[in-house]
């Protein structure tokens, strides 16, 4: 069995970030939003980016202690055993699955647009293959491979994003973006959790640690950077809308309309072409990062070991990459990716007060030699933990009664696998000790510099 390559850099693991959290949604967000809050909306986003990077913030505490392959799971598994860490893994997991399935779903029917044959089957199904296959063997041929794939796909939606904020400014005048009366407080509430939703996408950035060069000091810089970069990219963007265009609100299109004001139909084609490539770079780190969430499962014995086989040519989990492709290309072409996706809110949940919680746990002092102190320690003791939790628990109260049945679902399934995968091994994974590099801890300084 081969190992993990360490090649990804502190930019690269920003990229990951900031193209999970720059969706589609970005696309479509500032209508809904001036619909609900109006020009209260850029003060909002701002608002929402702050409580964002206090979670952020504390997966950055706990993401400077480990340096192994997983981020949330491996730190709920340090901190509150093999259960809750499976629990964590597996919504981990099946979120990036169903995530990848609906997001390839977007891009085929945004390339519908040029192409209309290939939203009528067989062509939906062929084109889907050819695109959930292209990406996994790119991430089979190597992280650096996957790493280029990423970094372009991330600067060609962030490009014409940048190019419409700084074409737009120039018409945003104080006078008429002036707040006004604060909107009525469900609609604060509504469009925060929204955004909150919006903001979503950075819990990936720790996953594949075990193949960066410098965990421990590079993810927590990639986990702020890429919360300050969004944010203030965000911002802009609304900011630009609500100068732009005067019927915002009822815009289905609002990025492409206001760029076709700014710069006619060509500043609408580009708008155009940021959106697909947002949505294939999506689809790329949902490949990437759901191959990792399921090879850290594997590589502590939580789920069958072949899924941690390392490709000793490529140095990629190769059955973990290829079966997550597989299960993604199933929900696509099923439509199956409907149902798991009510779970997300719960998911999102699950991921963040798991992580949180353990920033705290693992400060106390039954930790102290189990696990490395973090190289990045939080101000004010525990208050940002603690504050980070609050919000996280928003989601909750925020979520459907929909969403909180899936959730409970997943939950449930993922309690019937892990029992399952118990009865199976018939052996307890012993965790933090025994082999170092397999359990996500420090390397020596010498051993990492080599």
């Amino acid at each position: 069995m081969g190992q993990l390559r360490r090649e990804l850099g502190r930019w690269d693991l920003t990229a990951i970030g900031v193209n999970q959290v720059v969706g589609g949604a970005v696309f479509a967000m500032p209508a809904t939003l001036a619909a609900s809050i109006g020009l209260w909306s850029p003060w909002l986003v701002g608002g929402v980016g702050l409580a964002s990077l206090l979670i952020a913030a504390t997966f950055a505490e706990v993401g400077s202690r480990f340096d192994g392959t997983g981020g949330p799971y491996l730190y709920t598994r340090a901190a509150f055993g093999r259960f809750a860490a499976f629990e964590v893994g597996w919504m981990m997991w099946f979120t990036r699955v169903a995530s990848w399935a609906a997001v390839i779903n977007v891009l085929v029917q945004a390339l519908g647009f040029y192409w209309p044959s290939v939203t009528i089957e067989p062509a939906r199904t062929i084109v889907m293959c050819v695109l959930i296959a292209t990406l996994a063997v790119i991430n089979v041929l190597g992280i650096r491979q996957s790493a280029w794939v990423v970094n372009t796909l991330t600067l060609g939606k962030l490009v014409p994003l940048v190019l419409f904020v700084l074409l737009a400014l120039p018409s945003v005048g104080g006078a008429g973006l002036r707040p006004g009366p604060i909107p009525p407080f469900d609609n604060l509430a509504a469009s925060a959790l929204l955004l909150i939703f919006g903001f979503g996408g950075y819990e990936v950035v720790p996953v594949p640690a075990g193949e960066s060069k410098n965990p421990r000091r590079d993810v927590p810089f990639a986990l702020i950077m890429t919360i300050v970069a969004v944010t203030a990219l965000f911002a802009l963007i609304q900011l630009a809308c609500l100068a732009l265009l005067p019927g915002l609100a009822v815009s289905k299109t609002p990025l492409a309309d206001a760029a076709a004001r700014l710069a006619g139909a060509g500043g609408a084609a580009v708008i155009t072409l940021g959106a697909v490539f947002s949505t294939l770079g999506n689809n790329m780190g949902q490949a990437l990062s759901g191959s990792r969430s399921l090879y850290a499962l594997a590589e502590q014995g939580d789920v069958p070991r072949p899924f941690a086989l390392i490709s000793p040519r490529f140095g990629t989990p190769i059955v973990a990459i290829v079966f997550t492709a597989a299960a993604s290309l199933l929900l696509a072409t099923t439509g199956s990716f409907a149902i798991m996706a009510r779970a997300s809110a719960v998911s999102r949940l699950v991921v963040y007060l798991g992580t949180c919680a353990a920033a705290l746990r693992l400060r106390a002092v039954a930790f102290a030699g189990t696990v490395p102190p973090p190289r990045t320690r939080l101000p004010l003791g525990p208050a940002i933990p603690l504050a980070a939790i609050a919000i996280a628990s928003a989601i909750l109260f925020g979520a459907t009664r929909t969403q909180l049945i899936g959730g409970a679902a997943a939950l449930a399934a993922g309690a019937v696998l892990f029992l399952i995968a118990v009865l199976s091994t018939r052996q307890e994974t012993v965790f933090p000790h025994g082999d170092r590099e397999r359990d996500g801890h420090q390397q020596p300084e010498s051993e990492q510099q080599r």
